[in-house]
């Protein structure tokens, strides 16, 4: 999805470093885009790529039946996955 082609109206405000902000000017100077052209481009591909796999996916026949069935298929206790999660974790 091209980005150049919408209408414009809201506006995004982002804070980097220096740095980053030199980095972004440079490669979107190296594709003739302006930083908010480049960076429009490059977020709008990442949230497509980020999101394709819970949007759309495709099964022929069989893997639709396949697929059915695992969701009718009744809850199945699993006493390491409960203990593991039970457990205090890394940011805990």
């Amino acid at each position: 999805m091209s980005t150049l082609n919408l209408s414009k109206t809201e506006r995004i405000d982002v804070r980097a470093s220096s740095a980053v902000k030199q980095l972004l000017q440079e490669a979107a100077r190296s594709c003739h885009k302006n930083v908010s052209e480049f960076l429009l481009d490059a977020g709008v591909t990442a949230a497509n790529h980020a999101l394709a796999d819970r949007r759309h996916f495709v099964l022929n026949d069989e893997q639709w039946q396949a697929f059915q069935h695992a969701l009718d298929r009744p809850v199945q206790a699993k006493p390491r996955l409960k203990k593991l999660l039970g457990e205090p974790g890394v940011l805990d």
